[in-house]
C-alpha cells in the first residue's frame, strides 16, 4: 500500500510536473449533456457522480478505504470507479482505519487530494488522532505552510438495529474542532454539491452522510447535474418558509422537520425549516435572521443532547437575537443514553416526527408543557 502511495506522491525525486504527468495517465474525461428538465436522483447516485466527476477533473483525487474497489463500496457509493480509474486511484485497504487514514493525511501533505471512506463514522474513532491532531491542526501549526486537502466521508448517525456502537452521530464531536469543516447533506442536491465543494476545498472536511438516505430519491435540476456545480460551504438552505417558528435540522432530520411542518400547517402553525447543510462553519446569520422573523426556535438533531449542535444554535440565538424570542427555545435530540438494540426502544431513543410537532406546539403555546417527550433535551 505504501508503495502505491509513494509512487503517486511528489517526493524529492519526482517533480510536481512529473507527478501530474504520471497521474494523467489514469485520467478519464467524459462529456455530459444534461436535459433542462428536472429529474429524480438517489443520494447514492449523487455521491457516486460527484466522486466520478471530481476524479475525472483532477488527477490528484483518489479514494481509499475498506471495500471501495473490488466490492464497489459497502454501500455502492464507489460503484464503477475501480474499473474506470484503476487500483492506483481506488485503493482497497485492510481493516485498519488508523493506518489508511494516516496514509491519506500524509498524501494530502504532499499535494494529493485523498477521499477517505469510513464504512461507518463510528470506525473513525480508530483514526481520530490523524483527523484531529494531524489533519485539522497542521495548517495552523505550520503558519499556513501546510495545506491538508482531504475528505473523510461515510455514513453517520443511527441506521436500524445496529446497536450502541454503530449508531452515534459525530456532528457535534467533529464540529467542536477548529481546523475542520463539517458537512451533513440531506438531499441529492446537497450530497452532490457539498461533496464536490469538499473535494475542491484546501482544508480537511468531515462529510457526514446517512445510510438510510442513500436510497432516497430527490428532484435535481439541470444546474445540479452540471459538472461545474457545487454548493458553498457554510451556507444553510431554507427548505420551507414560515412565519411562526424556525425549525433547524440537518441530514435525515430535515425530512422529519418538513413532514412535521406539513402537519403543523394543518393546525395553523407556519413553520420555517432550515437545512443546516454545514455544521462547521455554522450559518449563524441565516438562523438568526429567521428567528428574528418567527420569534421562536426549535432545533432538531439525532445526536446526544448535551453539548450538541442544537445547544450551539441555542447559544448563538441567545447571544444575537434574545430580544426577539417570544418563547423559550425548544430542543429535540436523541435520548441521553447509548442506542438500544431492541427496535421499540431504538425508536424511542431517536427523534420522531410527532416529537417535533409537540415541541413546536409548546413553543407556540399550543400544547401543555407536561406532555412527555420520547427524545427531548
Amino acid at each position: 500500500m505504501s508503495g502505491i502511495i509513494n509512487r503517486k506522491m511528489a517526493t524529492r525525486g519526482i517533480s510536481a510536473l512529473n507527478m501530474n504527468q504520471f497521474l494523467l495517465g489514469s485520467r478519464v474525461f467524459a462529456s455530459r449533456n444534461f436535459s433542462s428538465a428536472t429529474k429524480e436522483m438517489t443520494v447514492r447516485d449523487a455521491l457516486n457522480s460527484a466522486l466520478d466527476e471530481e476524479m475525472s477533473a483532477d488527477p490528484k483525487v483518489f479514494i481509499m478505504g475498506e471495500e471501495v474497489g473490488e466490492y464497489q463500496g459497502a454501500y455502492k457509493i464507489t460503484k464503477g470507479l475501480l474499473n474506470k480509474y484503476g487500483p492506483q486511484r481506488v485503493l482497497d485497504t485492510p481493516i485498519t482505519e488508523a493506518g489508511f487514514t494516516g496514509m491519506g493525511v500524509g498524501a494530502a501533505y504532499h499535494g494529493l487530494k485523498p477521499v477517505i471512506e469510513f464504512m461507518t463514522f463510528n470506525f473513525s474513532m480508530q483514526a481520530i488522532d490523524h483527523i484531529i491532531n494531524s489533519a485539522a491542526k497542521s495548517n495552523y501549526m505550520s503558519a499556513g505552510q501546510i495545506s491538508v486537502p482531504i475528505v473523510f466521508r461515510g455514513p453517520n448517525g443511527a441506521a436500524a438495529g445496529v446497536g450502541a456502537q454503530h449508531s452515534q452521530c459525530y456532528a457535534a464531536w467533529f464540529g467542536a474542532c477548529p481546523g475542520l469543516k463539517v458537512l451533513a447533506p440531506y438531499s441529492s442536491e446537497d450530497a452532490r454539491g457539498l461533496l464536490k465543494a469538499a473535494i475542491r476545498d484546501p482544508d480537511p472536511v468531515v462529510f457526514l452522510e446517512n445510510e438510510l438516505l442513500y436510497g432516497e430519491s430527490f428532484p435535481v435540476s439541470a444546474e445540479v447535474l452540471d459538472s461545474s456545480f457545487s454548493l458553498p460551504i457554510g451556507k444553510a438552505k431554507i427548505e420551507r418558509e414560515g412565519k411562526d417558528i424556525t425549525i433547524t435540522a440537518f441530514s435525515k432530520m430535515v425530512g422529519y422537520a418538513l413532514k412535521a411542518a406539513e402537519i403543523l400547517a394543518k393546525e395553523g402553525i407556519s413553520a420555517e425549516v432550515i437545512n443546516l447543510r454545514s455544521i462547521r462553519p455554522l450559518d449563524r446569520s441565516t438562523i438568526n435572521a429567521s428567528v428574528r422573523k418567527t420569534n421562536r426556535l426549535l432545533t432538531v438533531e439525532e445526536g446526544f443532547p448535551q453539548h450538541g449542535v442544537g445547544a450551539e444554535i441555542c447559544a448563538s440565538v441567545v447571544e444575537e437575537s434574545f430580544e426577539y424570542l417570544d418563547a423559550p427555545v425548544e430542543r429535540i435530540s436523541g435520548a441521553d443514553v447509548p442506542m438500544p438494540y431492541a427496535a421499540n426502544l431504538e425508536r424511542m431513543a431517536v427523534p420522531q416526527i410527532e416529537d417535533i410537532v409537540r415541541g413546536a406546539k409548546r413553543a407556540c403555546y399550543r400544547a401543555a408543557k407536561s406532555v412527555p417527550m420520547a427524545a427531548t433535551a
